[in-house]
């Protein structure tokens, strides 16, 4: 070989590799990302799977054509995932808020006051409008792209919990359980679901790798996205105490990093709040317009208690009352203890308990739509963890069959019930 010819072949050689090798033309990911792949593909197939199902069923029902844009209804298919709850994330993206004094509504009525789209948090929807300006998409495209984006941000951060903690079998069927939970339909939907969980998940990780200044951030992020964010601020907020009061722990990690974090993580929640109450001129007035305009407000269960009554002798006395919906909602509720008893078998981390434990108190302490209890707590990834370690154990041939089954099953569960069914 001439030395011009052995050169070429030396510099065509990768690094590591011994020269001379030919190049094989393949991508391949940056080592970081490598144990990633597989989670996020099995989520994306996974989910595809479950939204093409929901697609056949709705133009096999029809049904949404003769619904009302706004409530459930469109020209296409697609259509129904901006409404609802999506159509006023749409209406805060293009055209901000108003947010005006509470307007009293005629007495008599389920709701007393008017609604206002300061309900809605600022981050998910000023994400729309920025990805909107930024690639030319109409508000609409862009929301679904920050959708799914985020609820692949959430899988991988669904996936570094469970693996830290189960090996990163679990953490992969982990990821792919989330794509068809029960109220999974709205990840890939105009709701924010999807951005909370990739903030709550990779904050949560961030605690138990003692990263306190992202968790803070992430933190305070959430408090910009959704009011339930209280209970992902409370566990960071309390993860962080308790390393405080550990003279081992606060040797090991500092003081500066958990005090930032325990200060950082409620800012961005008591900001809006405040933002709210200051210009409709009520401190209070956020939380008057969830409970008289949307009839959502901490009751200690009396709802709840409600609904299960009703639902166990075959009645529907009961406000926001959607049959198939709430059946399902029962089935999960009786399933959480379970759930629970077996995630603290598991020994997870503060964070993790304090997390689901405050979440699970909130949705089942809260007078809302139960038949969105599945969607409610879609966040509670927590809960993943035990299910998931247990399937770790099955090879993946019995895997693939539970999942293709699972996620054209879910088509119908977590996507046409929620939708077309009841109220998301």
């Amino acid at each position: 070989m001439s030395t011009a010819s052995r050169d070429t072949a030396e510099d065509s050689a990768r690094p590591g590799e011994p020269a001379g090798r030919p190049r094989t033309g393949r991508l391949s990911l940056p080592p970081a990302a490598r144990p990633y792949a597989p989670p996020l593909l099995l989520y994306g197939v996974t989910k595809l799977v479950g939204l093409t199902i929901f697609a056949c069923l709705l133009e096999y029902a029809g049904e949404y054509r003769k619904k009302e844009p706004r409530f459930g209804g469109g020209a296409h298919w697609w259509d129904v995932l901006q409404t609802w709850d999506g159509w006023w994330y749409l209406q805060v993206a293009e055209k901000g808020y108003d947010p005006r004094p509470l307007q009293p509504l005629a007495p008599g009525g389920l709701f007393t006051v008017q609604q206002n789209s300061v309900a809605f948090f600022p981050l998910y929807p000023g994400l729309i409008r920025g990805v909107s300006e930024v690639t030319g998409l109409g508000v609409y495209g862009s929301a679904i792209l920050v959708s799914v984006l985020a609820s692949f941000v959430a899988a991988a951060g669904i996936y570094a919990v469970v693996s830290a903690l189960a090996g990163t079998r679990a953490g992969t069927i982990a990821a792919g359980l989330w794509a068809v939970a029960p109220g999974a339909g709205v990840e890939w939907a105009v709701y924010s679901e999807s951005l909370f969980v990739a903030i709550a998940a990779w904050a949560c990780w961030c605690v138990m790798t003692k990263r306190w200044l992202a968790a803070g951030l992430l933190a305070f992020f959430a408090g910009l996205n959704r009011p339930t964010s209280a209970a992902l601020i409370g566990a960071v907020g309390l993860a962080a105490l308790v390393t405080l009061l550990r003279p081992d722990s606060r040797r090991d990690q500092g003081v500066l990093g958990p005090v930032y974090a325990m200060v950082a993580a409620p800012l961005g929640l008591l900001t809006y709040i405040t933002w709210v109450g200051l210009s409709m001129g009520d401190l209070t007035a956020y939380f008057t317009l969830q409970r008289e305009g949307w009839a959502h407000y901490f009751d200690g269960g009396a709802y709840t208690l409600d609904v299960l009554r009703n639902v166990a002798v075959g009645h529907n006395d009961y406000l926001f009352a959607f049959s198939v919906p709430d059946l399902l909602g029962v089935q999960l509720v009786i399933a959480l203890p379970f759930l629970i008893a077996l995630m603290l078998r598991r020994k997870p981390p503060l964070v993790l308990v304090a997390y689901t434990l405050a979440s699970v108190v909130t949705v089942l302490g809260t007078q809302q739509m139960f038949g969105n209890t599945a969607r409610y707590l879609l966040p509670v990834f927590p809960l993943l963890l035990a299910p998931a370690a247990a399937l770790s154990r099955l090879k993946w041939p019995t895997l693939t069959l539970f999942f293709t089954t699972a996620a054209v099953a879910s088509g119908w569960y977590a996507h046409y019930v929620i939708f077309e069914l009841g109220i998301p």
